[in-house]
């Protein structure tokens, strides 16, 4: 189905009107959102991409409809797993927790403009060469196997090529001054570490957009069913980081869950590059007749992977101990940097829920909670927090 350049141009108003909508209600004043806060506005914008879907189905068909759930679950799956590593860059650069909404919506933004630019590249490609069907679905087995190597979300994403390039060609400074992109420093302009986090996110969603088109080109080829799925796919992302801040380490097989998804993509795409090839050194060129794997099927093997994937993380006494540890260390971290916040009701807060994940992990079996990676580190870094809220309290 062709859609018309009119329903492009009142989609793309849509979703300028959804951003322009949060950032002026939500984001220009600085606050932590409450839990109920970002409960309901993460349902608001689920519920809209799902009445985006209905009317796809019934202006477009079961097709088309199906092919846009499959595309929007798919991507929704691959956008909270890039939350581990937005947690990771906003704890490097501790970001003070009253400004990562804004961060958060910089990304989702700039995420929305390079995965644009890639999927009209994309589709440009799809268009003119069938064997970019084979480089598509390499790359999705390459990236499948890349998320089954221990220790995926831990590498130092704030430290990314871009990162680097900004550091070293600009005068640049360690202290917030603020929500402030710039300040002076030593008499100078200077970039402030609120500029330096979204430019490493920014750096951090083009890698992101290199796994991501390839997946939900390998759903359909209808470029707006990409471009909504996707575009859809990040809104209420931000609300949805607050919701999950916590919960995010609980998904301990996510990346599992999301390495057969973009496995399964990715031998689907290389069955219909088999399917159009046109590549003199396969079968002379000529189309090999092989299964082609249905977007119905697609669908039920993404929903049934996710479900399974998050109720084994859910009902696993190793995922609730790591994530018990990983969100004290977290906390005792956030608490020992007194300059993570001026607010003392903020380091309240993060000391009351070091203690309850102090008590949770002392209830749970030993096995589980030493396994923890550095176990000892974590230990000092808690035993700290307790003597520094200690004096804290002397004052």
């Amino acid at each position: 189905m062709n859609v018309s350049p009119l329903i492009w141009v009142i989609t793309i108003i849509a979703i300028l009107a959804l951003l322009a909508f949060d950032y002026f209600f939500h984001i220009r004043k600085a606050h932590v959102p409450a839990l109920k806060e970002a409960g309901i506005w993460s349902s608001i914008y689920v519920g809209i991409a799902v009445i985006f879907g209905v009317l796809v189905f019934i202006f477009g068909g079961v097709t088309m409809g199906s092919e846009y759930f499959a595309g929007y679950i798919t991507e929704k799956a691959l956008s909270v797993d890039n939350l581990f590593v937005f947690l990771i860059i906003i704890a490097s650069f501790k970001v003070p927790r009253e400004d990562q909404q804004k961060v958060l919506l910089f990304g989702i933004v700039f995420s929305l403009l390079a995965r644009t630019g890639f999927i009209f590249l994309g589709a440009a490609l799809i268009n003119s060469y069938a064997w970019v069907f084979y480089v598509f679905g390499l790359i999705l087995l390459i990236t499948a196997g890349n998320l089954l190597k221990p220790g995926d979300h831990e590498a130092d994403q704030s430290n990314n090529f871009i990162m680097r390039l900004a550091k070293r060609f600009m005068h640049t400074t360690d202290h917030f001054d603020g929500d402030k992109l710039f300040t002076v420093h030593n008499g100078k302009r200077a970039l402030t570490p609120m500029l330096l986090v979204m430019v490493s996110i920014g750096g951090t969603d083009i890698l992101f957009a290199l796994d991501s088109i390839p997946a939900i080109f390998g759903l359909t080829q209808n470029v707006y069913i990409v471009f909504t799925a996707t575009a859809f796919s990040l809104m209420g992302l931000r609300q949805l980081y607050f919701l999950l801040d916590g919960l995010l380490d609980r998904l301990i097989y996510l990346s599992y869950g999301l390495a057969a998804i973009l496995a399964f993509i990715g031998v689907k795409l290389v069955l219909h590059a088999l399917h159009e090839n046109n590549l003199p050194f396969i079968n002379d060129g000529e189309p090999i007749p092989v299964i082609e794997i249905s977007t119905g099927l697609s669908l039920s093997v993404i929903i049934g992977v996710l479900l399974l994937t998050v109720i084994a993380s859910l009902l696993s006494k190793a995922g609730k101990a790591q994530t018990a540890i990983n969100s004290a260390r977290r906390h005792a971290v956030n608490y020992i940097d007194l300059g993570y916040t001026a607010d003392p009701m903020e380091r309240e807060r993060i000391y009351r829920l070091l203690t309850a994940e102090e008590s949770q992990i002392l209830t749970m079996d030993p096995k589980y909670r030493n396994k923890a990676k550095d176990v000892a580190t974590i230990r000092q870094q808690v035993a700290e927090a307790h003597r520094l809220h200690a004096e804290y309290d002397k004052r």
